[in-house]
């Protein structure tokens, strides 16, 4: 009888508001290093801790196509944008575990401090493997994680920081000036 079992992957989801260098360097160490079959990148419709977004989840899904399309082993998923409202990462990890094997969740060390308030968080944890993004200024607070593996990034981009501060250096050239007219936008 032929194995039939799913393939493995990573989820790495986010609000992408915008993508940037550090999420691109994230995604291709991660589909390069992890034992994974494909990473699906995983765009927010709206982050279920923040109360809007900067740019429109339809914008944001094209970014990350654009961005990650053509790395090998990523596949960009309009999952939660489809939903049409927050979604939790415990409803998108079992909604892609009915096709693949969730191995990963990589998430930023900046969300250590509040994931134990994620929904159905003990369910996660039980289950995944944390990949966790190392971020100046936040310590790797791993008490009460099963499991974990550190991405330790040289590009400490933010797109926190972008948007507050109109740093388009770490936005690749593919979507720059999509970005620069969505800020400008909103400064006006």
């Amino acid at each position: 009888m032929v194995n039939q079992s799913k393939p493995t992957v990573a989820i790495f989801g986010g609000s992408f508001d915008p993508p940037h260098k550090g999420h691109q360097q994230i995604v291709q160490s991660a589909a390069q290093n992890l034992d994974i079959d494909r990473l699906l990148v995983v765009p927010a419709y709206l982050n279920p801790f923040k109360s809007s977004s900067l740019a429109s989840a339809d914008l944001r899904l094209v970014w990350c196509q654009t961005l990650f399309a053509d790395i090998a082993k990523v596949q960009v998923e309009d999952y939660e944008i489809r939903q049409g409202k927050s979604t939790f990462t415990s409803e998108t990890v079992k909604h892609f575990n009915m096709t693949y094997n969730v191995k990963y969740l990589i998430i930023g060390s900046d969300n250590l401090s509040s994931l134990s308030k994620w929904h159905k968080f003990d369910a996660l944890n039980a289950q995944i493997t944390w990949l966790i993004v190392t971020r100046e200024g936040y310590d790797l607070q791993v008490e009460g994680l099963r499991e974990w593996r550190v991405l330790t990034l040289r590009d400490q981009s933010s797109s926190t920081e972008i948007r507050k501060e109109l740093l388009l250096s770490h936005v690749d050239k593919k979507i720059k000036q999509s970005v620069k007219d969505t800020l400008e936008g909103q400064n006006k």
